[in-house]
């Protein structure tokens, strides 16, 4: 048929190709069809939408004049219609005039014209509650649109919150006052309680608790009175319909109580609704649910850390408020609720900051980041959280507690006496007085110590949660109405020497020291070691109000033999968090009260020392490396004798010596360093020969060679005695005020000068001189240079501790300057009257010079709030700011010869005298008893003989000159 292959495949194409393009065409006009038919079905409902809008912008009143108003059912039809056709944005008018229908027409007391009359009718009630639940949601889905700042879109918001509360509660509808209708008040209650529980369920709290956030997580509050009343009144009633179920007081938890601030601005802006919860028992049941394990872990899951934090804030309040209902008769569930979830808001702070680390006000470093509106409004967070550590909280949680379980003990006890007969009749009736108290096993419900052990905790979780806070704390309890000398009382009673055995034995069951009762105990000394920290002398040694020296040396009594035996029987969990809780409490209270008593004595004599300590025991057990001795030593060096500690540091140097090759014998076979000094500029040359050498060779022996002034080698052989010369004549010129490195306090204690600048490479003349003194301590070589303790304290390296107060030391520096801090401090008249403010005046070559306390201090005025801060700025200034260079330098050559380790041995006085030497007379016979003799002179030598009968006439009291002008004289 086809004449070739070619247009066989041509006609298949071309037929292929009309097929396609006829059902092409039918597919075009099967789509025109139905685009026809979507245009058309939206143009109708265009058409009816419009139909609908018009009806409803026709028949609904435009203002709610109720004289006007056509029936009720009439007006439904219409907003049933209306609904069908609604949307968010275009008719937000329009619903709030459907809104301001619905409250006008329920207050009405006919039936016909009241909207809930058509809920009467059997025919629509389905429909009309199906309706006004609607109305509700919608009214939710504005309140999260709307800003409240926003003054227009304010009154929308009271609109609908006016909605929302006169269709949850049948106090406004006005057809139940007519008497016929009083039967109906059972059924209608059950209807609001239906639409209310249809909110809760969509997520009513939620929409709330935005509400509640935009309006009053802000620096500005833009909630006033009214709609916040509205808020809480519609927060409220699921709650108090549903008889404080678990659930629904889960939920208000979380979303309600959790807003930041809330009780503060209720009792400000909305009193009645603090009633309102007060009345209804809401936080005895949020405790009561909380103190469930199960229950606050749902809780706090829910929360993000910085809104747990509001929680607590907030429940706080509401205690603070009820506290004659809540914590007054029962501060137990109160008190365990409020620590365990303080403790669990700890699972979000870390220890250091990272890239994954944000910064909290009041926690510190922060693993979660903080919402702008929770930052806004922190302050009124802390105001909340001072409240648990005001006078009226601590007083009913912890002093009611202290001075009902607390046993009277006989203060300012008379020594014992000498007559043994008489100290035997005490002793007896001091154990038949003990017997008489009662006797409680800790752990049980009935013991004291268990007692008040659960209310300490909560204020110790305090400390270490909210750690910004620390210092607010501390104060608030050390200053609130005796709470800490009601708290040492307690101590007191617990047993003799304040129930050390009683906490003793309770370590060794407890390994891991997490009991209650060492909250106690930790507290105390925490809160302790502040107010020591804090305490001047005037306070302390003078007015002894409240706590008298007797009470202080008790305590360092009790502490120091805890801190012995719990170490020496390796009682504490040094590895876990609780166990160095405990000591580093126990430990930090002790350093303070024995640091203040090397300042100003208060103890007796050997009052620190251990007398259980076996000396030739304890040094055999520090050379076999025993752990617990070490550790005795490094943190206790005081509870042995000064002079078995200055042996102890003559062998550590005698070990090292040898570690490192510098023993006599070493040095003897060419190790030691030879250098060469003129008389008329020792200093010069002994900087530019001994600076520059690496510390290891500044340990060794070093030679001395003198230039004469005529420029020849003086003879004599280094014997040790030489280099002693040199380095004695060295310190005495750098030491020397005139040269400006050093300066003279008023009792002749030498410190750097703050102007030492002037001098060229001061700083590096510091370092060389740090180093020429540790050379002197490392060598025992005693030498008359007497230092301000505040500058040996910084040696000592003990005011980089935390708890270093300067105000403590100033007095030798400035005795006038303390006085005047003093003064200030203790001031009763308002202190802005001395016009001060935090920035001084000090002469530097003439010129007048201020410096700023803190930056803009020029322009802030002292006053009655800051004036202990003040004082201790201005302390630190002038004892570390000024000097801090000089200070730096100067440790830096020191320590690079003594260790520091070694150097915690001793106190600031005991490093004096590590330095000088004691200020006792000298002992000629045991001098010469221990005296090595060279170049033929011996015991008998009548040279010898003479200088100690010369020094024993000549000079009885001044032994110590004398000798050294005998041992010049050899």
């Amino acid at each position: 048929m086809f004449k070739t292959e070619s247009q066989k495949s041509a006609f298949l194409e071309h037929t292929k190709a009309a097929r396609e393009e006829r059902a092409l065409e039918k597919k075009k006009e099967e789509a025109a069809t139905k685009i026809q038919a979507v245009i058309r079905g939206w143009l109708q409902r265009q058409k009816y939408s419009r139909i609908l809008i018009e009806e409803f912008d026709a028949e609904m009143p435009t203002e709610a004049k109720p004289g006007e108003f056509k029936p009720a059912l009439h007006y439904y039809k219409i907003i049933n219609r209306f609904l069908t056709v609604w949307k968010l944005e275009r008719d937000k008018a329009r619903f709030e005039k459907l809104c301001g229908y619905l409250v006008a027409s329920i207050e009405l007391d006919n039936v016909k014209l009241s909207y809930v009359g058509v809920a009467l009718n059997k025919e629509h009630s389905i429909s009309w509650i199906k309706q006004v639940k609607q109305i509700l949601w919608m009214c939710c889905e504005y309140l999260e649109t709307l800003k409240p700042e926003v003054s227009v879109e304010y009154k929308s918001i009271l609109l609908f919150l006016h909605t929302l509360v006169s269709f949850t509660a049948t106090k406004t509808w006005g057809i139940l006052k007519a008497k016929n209708m009083e039967a109906l008040g059972a059924g209608l209650n059950q209807l609001c309680a239906n639409l209310m529980g249809h909110l809760f369920m969509r997520g009513f709290y939620l929409t709330l608790k935005a509400l509640l956030l935009k309006g009053l997580s802000r620096s500005k509050i833009s909630l006033k009175g009214i709609p916040l009343l509205a808020i809480m009144t519609l927060a409220t009633r699921p709650l108090i319909s549903a008889g404080l179920s678990d659930k629904l007081v889960s939920m208000f938890l979380i979303h309600i109580l959790s807003v930041p601030a809330l009780v503060l601005h209720l009792l400000q802006l909305a009193p009645e609704c603090v009633g309102v919860l007060e009345t209804s028992g809401l936080l005895n049941r949020s405790l009561e649910l909380l103190i469930v394990q199960q229950d606050m872990r749902i809780v706090f899951n829910a929360l993000e850390g910085s809104y747990a934090l509001c929680l607590i804030a907030n429940l706080i309040h509401l205690a603070y408020i009820q506290r004659s209902v809540v914590i007054e008769n029962d501060p137990y569930i109160f008190t365990v609720v409020i620590t365990s979830l303080m403790s669990s808001c700890q699972s979000y702070v870390v220890s250091k900051q990272s890239n994954l680390t944000h910064w909290h006000p009041v926690l510190g470093w922060f693993s979660q980041r903080m919402d702008s509106g929770v930052q806004e409004c922190l302050g009124h967070v802390k105001s909340q959280l001072y409240l648990l550590w005001s006078q009226p909280m601590v007083s009913p949680l912890l002093g009611s507690l202290l001075d009902e379980v607390t046993i009277p003990v006989i203060d300012n006890q008379p020594p014992p006496s000498s007559n043994f007969l008489r100290r035997a009749i005490d002793a007896r009736i001091n154990r038949v007085n003990t017997a008489k108290q009662p006797r409680y096993k800790i752990g049980t419900p009935d013991c004291p110590l268990t007692r008040v052990g659960k209310v300490c905790a909560l204020y110790f979780t305090a400390l270490n949660t909210l750690t910004q806070l620390r210092l607010d704390i501390l104060t608030g309890l050390c200053y609130q109405d005796s709470i800490l000398y009601r708290l040492w009382k307690f101590l007191e009673s617990l047993g003799p020497n304040c129930g050390l055995k009683l906490f003793l034995d309770s370590l060794a069951d407890n390994s891991k020291n997490c009991s209650p009762e060492f909250n106690t105990l930790i507290l105390f000394c925490d809160c302790m070691t502040h107010y020591v920290t804090i305490l001047d002398d005037i306070e302390m040694y003078e007015q002894q109000n409240p706590f008298k020296l007797n009470d202080f040396i008790t305590m360092s009594n009790f502490l120091n033999q805890f801190l012995y035996k719990g170490i020496l029987n390796n009682l504490f969990d040094m590895k876990g968090t609780s166990g160095s809780n405990l000591f580093h409490a126990l430990h930090t209270l002790l350093m303070v009260l024995y640091r203040r008593d090397s300042r100003r004595s208060y103890c007796p004599n050997n009052h620190w020392l251990v007398k259980e300590i076996r000396i030739s025991s304890f040094i055999n057990d520090l050379d076999k490396g025993k752990k617990t001795t070490q550790l005795l030593l490094a943190k206790m060096p005081h509870i042995i004798p000064h002079t078995e500690r200055v042996q102890l540091f003559r062998k550590f140097v005698a070990n090292e010596k040898t570690v490192l090759g510098l023993t006599e014998s070493a040095c003897a076979a060419g190790t030691s360093t030879l250098i060469t000094i003129h008389r008329s500029r020792i200093v010069e040359d002994g900087y530019r020969q001994l600076a520059l050498l690496p510390p290891q060779a500044l340990k060794g022996v070093i030679r001395v060679r003198f230039i004469n002034e005529q420029g020849l080698d003086e003879a004599g052989i280094d014997q040790d005695g030489v280099f002693k010369e040199f380095l004695e004549e060295t310190i005495k010129r750098v030491f020397d005020p005139s040269l400006n490195l050093f300066k003279a306090t008023s009792e002749e204690r030498l410190y750097p000068s703050p102007t030492s600048h002037i001098q060229d490479n001061h700083l590096q003349l510091f370092e060389f001189v740090g180093r020429v003194l540790g050379k002197a301590v490392y060598e025992g070589i005693v030498v008359d240079v007497p230092f301000a303790s505040f500058f040996l304290s910084q040696v000592l390296g003990q005011t980089q501790e935390a708890l270093y107060s300067c105000i403590d030391e100033l007095p030798s520096l400035d005795r006038d300057l303390y006085r005047s801090l003093t003064y200030i401090k203790h001031l009763e008249t308002d202190v802005s009257d001395l016009d001060l403010t935090f920035s001084t005046d000090h002469d530097v070559m003439g010129r007048v010079l201020t410096h700023e306390l803190v930056p803009g201090g020029r322009m802030l005025p002292v006053n009655d709030h800051n004036k202990i801060n003040y004082i201790h700025l201005m302390a630190h200034f002038r004892m570390h700011i000024q000097i801090k260079e000089q200070t730096a330098a100067f440790i830096r050559g020191f320590r690079s010869i003594i260790n520091l380790d070694w150097l915690s041995l001793f106190s600031t006085p005991e490093l004096q005298r590590l330095i000088s030497g004691d200020n006792v007379p000298l002992d000629m016979t045991d001098l010469r008893r221990h005296t090595q003799y060279y170049g033929g002179f011996h015991d008998s030598h009548r040279v010898v003989c003479g200088c100690g009968t010369y020094s024993r006439k000549i000079f009885p009291k001044k032994n110590v000159v004398c000798f050294k002008v005998c041992y010049e004289l050899l």
